[in-house]
């Protein structure tokens, strides 16, 4: 079974708002959500998003606004499926 290439994760805020940010590993993932977000989940202090894939671009989210979280495993593969 082939590894996903890249996790995105998406942030689903309230007001209806929605993001989406990348982690190259399920690890990760893991590491961000489990020493920063999960422990701050009450706070309406801002927290860093990390955005590896856009230079320069930085996004703070107030935990306590972040409503559900989707994790998708994204395969790069040489399969064009855009038909």
């Amino acid at each position: 079974m082939p590894r996903p290439s890249e996790y995105a994760v998406h942030l689903m805020i309230s007001g209806g708002h929605r993001e989406e940010i990348r982690f190259p590993t399920i690890e990760d993932f893991q590491k961000w959500y489990g020493s920063e977000l999960k422990p701050k989940s009450d706070s309406r202090d801002f927290i860093n998003v990390p955005i590896k894939n856009i230079q320069g671009e930085y996004m703070v989210i107030r935990p306590s606004e972040v409503v559900a979280i989707r994790l998708e495993p994204v395969f790069n593969s040489s399969v064009d499926r855009s038909f």
